[in-house]
């Protein structure tokens, strides 16, 4: 039995990390500590000041337990990550959970690549951003690709050099082929160096040049290209217009504040790189009404940037938030240089972090009911879920589910819900691999003792949260008793213990209820729970189908090519890589078939008698007859 007064006297005086468990053993607070026995013991002695969340916590608290550390700067880490794992109920949490691409020039290669890349790696590469939209990114490498044509292939050069035929890019106008040599090392150097600026931030000279071959167009007649560079102007100028907000220091900081209302907070943050404005965004947050503006800062720095790629050196916010100095300490080894945090008080500073307030404030005042309507979608309808399987702190979701033709290209989706909303970077997608024919029992089995073991591995190794060491609160199984079964007897066999149940549906295929614990459960059709276990099957359902097709039609595609006399796997890749289709390769001619690299005369004609030498000898016949 956990008596508090008597654990609370073994407690130690060393930094690390706590956890408090409520009624049901679940995880309802994880806070940090310099002394653990001084901080711990703070929660269960009176006092006037530590707030009605606090106080209300207490009383739900039936034990503690505790991680040493070795500093406090680690029990930070650690904290960011239980909050992360368990997001506890008393815990200010970050309701969004945003990941923002970036713009990549691979300037470690001799011939640079430009691409978006969702992670920023320690390679040889410049990264630019993070941008708020994925398609102003795509946009932006459309326009710089129309500008300077740079390649986007992964073609490895100067190895591959003629090795292939250039792609469409470049019979566009989007790419100078230095795959086939058409430029220099040299010259294309010049090309990267002035997308680098771009990207930085300086369009002074392509808009000179966008303005002045307009001009020379338009006087030698050429309206076609005067119109296409008036377009491309056009483009560049709307990028600067978007980045017009500037601050004098030409440095990378983010600017970050809130606005709150109730339990209600919005965190707006401008990301300023090179001293331009490139995106924007806003974050909602649950607090408490007795939270200080301090501890909700603190909270919101720990929870984005532990998840973030790149940290500016500084932050700029509007008060100081709590644990500055250490959370300066952390993202400044998360970043590899000094991070400082500046709350200016006056000038065009303090301007801007006006103006991200006034934004978080426009946000709030803007969603306040949306916000509320999309709570009862998704948070209200968990508690619902909650309340029929009778669970507590339901975070994480996932959802199974296996597709095949008669046993073909069997596979097994698994999908994950995180407070009732998708998180796509999760899903994973299994090649069903030790199971002869259509047998989904067996199929399941395995999807799911793979994804648990690999799981248990990750765990082992100490790998980062984000991947398979991240077990769901709740397993949802598309169909009934069966697969309910053999998901309780893989985790048995694995003696891992998660809640599984089985989203039934009736004999018109729609969802009835929840198989769980021996028990079908009925759900009100006009209930939010119902309405997100539909969402659940039919996106599981949905995405395993879909990874089915494609599957499915790529072996059509094989075998096709595998019956043709003289083609072998060197030839078939080629043939694959070269047309965008079967079709496509139907109706080449021999000419065109003679030109892809590793084919010859004898294997072009094997394809093109392969696939119309019915019609050559109906051609033969008529001519003989007409003779």
């Amino acid at each position: 039995m956990f008596i508090i007064e008597d654990e609370l006297k073994k407690l130690p005086g060393k930094p690390g990390v706590y956890l408090m468990h409520g009624e049901k053993d679940e995880i309802i607070y994880v806070g940090k500590a310099i002394s653990l026995k001084n901080r711990v013991r703070q929660y269960f002695q009176p006092s006037r000041n530590r707030g009605a969340k606090i106080d209300q916590m207490v009383t739900h608290i039936t034990r503690f337990e505790y991680i040493v550390t070795d500093s406090e700067l680690e029990a930070l880490v650690l904290e960011c990550n239980l909050i992360k794992e368990h997001r506890p109920k008393y815990n200010t949490m970050l309701m969004d959970d945003k990941s923002y691409p970036f713009i990549k020039v691979t300037t470690g290669e001799a011939y640079p690549r430009i691409m978006m890349a969702r992670q920023m790696k320690k390679d040889k590469s410049k990264y630019f951003g993070p941008y708020t939209s994925v398609t102003a990114v795509k946009d932006t490498i459309e326009l710089i690709r129309k500008l300077y044509r740079l390649r986007s292939c992964n073609r490895i050069l100067p190895r591959d050099i003629g090795k292939e035929r250039c792609c469409l890019y470049h019979h566009i106008k989007q790419c100078d082929a230095p795959c086939q040599g058409y430029i220099s090392q040299e010259k294309y150097r010049e090309s990267v160096d002035e997308v680098l600026k771009f990207l930085g931030g300086n369009y002074d000279k392509i808009l000179k040049d966008l303005e002045k071959k307009m001009q020379e167009a338009s006087d030698d007649l050429e309206f076609e290209k005067a119109i296409e560079y008036r377009e491309l102007l056009h483009s560049v100028k709307q990028i600067a217009q978007k980045q017009k907000i500037t601050d004098t220091g030409g440095e990378d900081r983010d600017i970050v504040a809130l606005a709150r209302e109730h339990e209600d907070a919005v965190v707006q943050v401008f990301f300023i790189r090179n001293g331009r404005l490139i995106g924007r965004d806003h974050f909602y947050l649950r607090i408490a009404q007795g939270d200080e503006n301090a501890e909700i800062l603190s909270s919101f720095i720990k929870q984005f940037y532990a998840g973030t790629p790149y940290i500016p050196g500084e932050l700029m916010l509007p008060v100081e938030p709590e644990e500055r100095e250490i959370l300066e300490a952390w993202l400044g080894e998360k970043r590899g240089h000094k991070v400082h945090f500046r709350i200016p008080k006056k000038g065009e500073k303090e301007k801007l972090v006006e103006l991200a307030a006034k934004n978080a404030k426009m946000v709030l005042e803007k969603d306040k009911e949306r916000i509320k309507r999309e709570e009862g979608r998704t948070i209200g309808a968990v508690k619902e879920i909650e309340k029929l399987l009778d669970l507590n702190n339901l975070v994480r979701m996932e959802a199974y589910d296996i597709s095949n033709t008669n046993g073909f290209a069997s596979v097994g989706s698994m999908i994950v819900y995180e407070r009732g909303k998708p998180k796509r970077n999760d899903y994973r997608k299994f090649h069903i691999k030790g199971v002869q024919g259509a047998d989904d029992y067996a199929s399941m089995r395995e999807v799911l003792t793979r994804r648990f073991r690999h799981g248990l591995e990750e765990q082992k190794s100490g790998k980062e949260l984000g991947s398979f060491n991240v077990f769901p609160d709740l397993i949802m199984m598309d169909g009934g008793k069966g697969q309910v079964n053999i998901a309780l007897e893989v985790l048995d066999e694995l003696h891992i213990s998660i809640p599984v149940c089985g989203m039934v549906k009736d004999d018109h295929h729609r969802t009835r209820g929840l198989y769980y614990q021996n028990i079908e459960i009925p759900i009100d059709r006009n209930s939010e729970g119902f309405r997100l276990i539909t969402r659940v099957q039919d996106e599981a359902h949905r995405f395993a189908i879909e990874f089915h097709r494609k599957l499915r039609s790529q072996g059509q595609v094989h075998s096709i090519l595998d019956d043709i006399p003289g083609i072998g796997p060197a030839r078939r890749k080629a043939l694959m890589r070269t047309f965008a289709s079967l079709d496509e390769i139907k109706n080449a001619e021999v000419e065109d078939l003679k030109k892809i690299p590793s084919m010859d005369e004898k294997s072009a004609k094997s394809v093109y008698n392969f696939f119309r030498g019915s019609e050559m000898e109906d051609t033969e016949t008529t001519r003989m007859e007409e003779q």
